[in-house]
């Protein structure tokens, strides 16, 4: 059963009950990431999210540890282009203590000077590590080429730079602006007594107040023309990263674009993953997958190769994109793609994470609760016409935005459109 709530000051409690298990899942979500900052404190967004664990006016970086710990079942945070979140599952028993715990964290947390400079060199570890990965960096590079100077098009990490520069006062100035009530979603699932679970949070959020700046928001992306770019690096592989821009996560759309991106090269029996991999040998890692934001995103396919086969790979993606916007799939196939698709929801909810994050993001982007027959309802509603008429929207209106990063010169690498 789904319930909400919101308190006085606009935060919303949102949680489905599950009383046939023994946990709960609990995730903080606010509407804040990468996307929310500009040149000068690139990075912000995640650096509060790791100093959120540094230190309250109760606690030790190191006790907030060991409470995680003792309390069991996991517990984390992360970062993305649109949003932060504070999660964690635990025994229902422990539901009390988890609560205060995070409220703890959202409300006095601490920032002090010490521990910011210990988790700065963390951070730059962080964004040293990627860097050292080709096949995580070169998605960074991507979205560079992408979205040009809009902040979607930096790195969720921030620059060296400005992780360096980046002190108490300017991170406080950000959660000021942005931890603002009507940008925070609490989200619960399992087994959890709604009105119980809303109680716990009531007292602590009273001291939240603020809403946010209207000149804060959002503003959409423009579309670029397609462009390539290499970057030349010692590597074994090349790895390429070619894409254009697709649907928002509220479009319409959105299910058969879903479906796209399996028949594409979502899951073992796509075409790239068959036609490359399978029956070619040409790569080990070879995908597609959607980048999907609340006004925008992107469909991109990933390829790692062996410098030789760079531009015949690149033919046969050509060759597959170009039999999607002209030959209709088939049933067979898109049933197997649905098949799919609504195993992995099915699945998915005997996990309270998942239901707990299904509901969040639900909330956060189209402002109510989704059951989930109706998801299975809207995918089963796919036609083949629908997957040929949004890859000629997708695929077919510009030539691909393509990024390399290996070994190779500039002139090593070729793209027939």
């Amino acid at each position: 059963m789904f319930n909400k709530t919101v308190l006085p000051n606009g935060i919303r409690i949102i949680t489905e009950a599950l009383p046939h298990s023994k946990v709960v899942s609990v995730g903080v979500w606010i509407d804040v990431g990468s996307r929310d900052e500009h040149d000068l404190n690139s990075g912000s967004a995640h650096f509060v999210e790791h100093m959120l664990f540094k230190g309250t006016g109760r606690r030790s970086a190191q006790e907030i540890a060991r409470e995680f710990d003792v309390l069991g079942g996991s517990a984390n945070a992360f970062t993305s282009r649109e949003n932060t979140c504070l999660h964690a599952t635990v025994m229902d028993s422990n539901l009390p203590i988890l609560v205060e715990l995070f409220t703890d964290l959202l409300s006095d947390s601490l920032f002090a000077d010490e521990e910011i400079e210990r988790e700065r060199q963390v951070i730059l570890q962080e964004i040293h590590m990627v860097e050292d990965m080709p096949d995580d960096h070169i998605h960074d590079l991507f979205a560079a080429l992408l979205w040009g100077m809009h902040p979607l098009g930096k790195t969720i990490l921030g620059s060296h730079e400005i992780v360096a520069a980046m002190d108490s006062r300017k991170l406080r100035e950000y959660v000021q602006k942005y931890y603002t009530t009507d940008n925070i979603v609490v989200a619960a699932a399992g087994n959890v007594e709604h009105d119980a679970f809303v109680a716990l949070w009531q007292k602590a959020f009273d001291k939240f107040g603020q809403t946010a700046d209207p000149a804060l928001a959002r503003n959409e992306p423009l579309l670029l023309p397609s462009s390539r770019r290499i970057y030349a690096k010692p590597l074994e592989q090349v790895h390429i990263l070619l894409g254009a821009y697709g649907l928002s996560i509220i479009d319409a759309d959105r299910f058969a674009y879903l479906l796209l991106n399996v028949l594409l090269g979502g899951n073992m029996s796509s075409r790239l993953f068959q036609e490359i991999r399978e029956k070619r040998g040409l790569a080990y890692s070879i995908y597609s997958y959607t980048a999907a934001y609340s006004d925008s995103g992107y469909l991109a396919i990933y390829l790692g190769v062996d410098r030789e086969s760079v531009s015949e790979s690149l033919a046969l993606i050509d060759k597959e994109i170009s039999i999607f916007q002209n030959t209709p799939v088939s049933e067979k196939e898109l049933a197997n793609a649905k098949d799919f698709v609504k195993s992995g929801l099915f699945l998915s909810m005997e996990n309270m994470e998942a239901i707990m994050t299904r509901i969040a993001r639900n909330e956060m982007y189209f402002d109510k609760y989704i059951p989930l027959a109706e998801v299975i309802d809207s995918i089963d509603r796919v036609t083949g016409e629908d997957i040929l008429r949004l890859s000629s929207k997708v695929l077919g209106r510009q030539e691909l935005t393509i990024t390399g990063l290996g070994p190779f010169e500039k002139a090593g690498i070729g793209w027939k459109s």
